[in-house]
C-alpha cells in the first residue's frame, strides 16, 4: 500500500503544480478581455482571434485544473445528503463513483476525443469566424483532460483505499470538521447581528 501512495502522492504533486499555474490564466483572460474591449471602443477595431483567446484560455482553466478541483474534493457534490450520511457510507459512495462513474466515463471520453483532435489536426481545422484561431489547440483539450483526470482518478481510488484501510486519516471527516466551523461560524455572525438591534 506505501508504494502506491508514493504513486499516488506523485500524481498529486503533479496535478497540483500544473493547476496553480493554469489557473494564472485567468489573470491573461480577464486582461486579454479588457484589452479587446478597450481596442474595439477607442479604436472601433475588433478582432475574432482576442476573442477566441479569451474563450481559449477559460477551457484550458476550466478542463485542465478539474483533476486540481478532484484532488482538492471541491467538485460539485449534493453536500446537504453526502454530510448527513456516516463517515463509512461516504466512503464507499466516493470509491464506488470513481470505480463506476469517473473512471469509465473519462476511459470513453479519451477513446472518442483521440480522433476527434487527430481528424481536426490533419485537416488544420480552423475558425469559421474571420481572422479567428485555429480549432485543434482547443480540441485537443478535452483528451488531455481525459487522460489527467483518469490519472487523478487512480490517486483518488488509491487514497480511498488506504483510508477504508486505516492507513491513512479519512478526508471525508476533515471535510465534516470543516462544516461544523463554518456552521459554528455562522452561528456566532448570526447571534452578533442579532445582538445588533435596538
Amino acid at each position: 500500500m506505501q508504494s502506491l501512495l508514493a504513486i499516488s502522492r506523485k500524481i498529486d504533486a503533479f496535478n497540483t503544480w500544473v493547476g496553480r499555474w493554469l489557473s494564472w490564466l485567468i489573470v491573461v483572460a480577464v486582461v486579454v478581455s479588457a484589452a479587446n474591449a478597450i481596442i474595439r471602443k477607442v479604436f472601433d477595431v475588433s478582432s475574432n482571434s482576442f476573442l477566441e483567446l479569451q474563450w481559449v484560455l477559460f477551457s484550458v482553466v476550466f478542463m485542465l485544473c478539474s483533476p486540481w478541483t478532484l484532488l482538492s474534493n471541491e467538485h460539485i457534490r449534493i453536500d446537504i445528503i453526502n454530510h448527513s450520511l456516516p463517515l463509512k457510507l461516504r466512503g464507499w459512495i466516493d470509491m464506488l463513483g470513481h470505480l463506476l462513474f469517473l473512471m469509465p466515463f473519462t476511459l470513453i471520453l479519451l477513446f472518442w476525443s483521440v480522433p476527434f483532435f487527430i481528424t481536426s489536426y490533419r485537416q488544420n481545422e480552423q475558425s469559421f469566424s474571420a481572422g479567428g484561431l485555429p480549432q485543434w489547440p482547443a480540441k485537443s483539450l478535452i483528451m488531455i483532460m481525459c487522460a489527467m483526470l483518469f490519472v487523478q482518478g487512480i490517486s483518488e481510488i488509491i487514497k480511498r483505499a488506504a483510508m477504508m484501510r486505516g492507513v491513512i486519516p479519512d478526508s471525508n471527516a476533515n471535510a465534516i470538521s470543516a462544516q461544523r466551523a463554518a456552521e459554528l461560524e455562522a452561528e456566532r455572525l448570526v447571534m452578533n447581528i442579532a445582538g445588533d438591534k435596538p
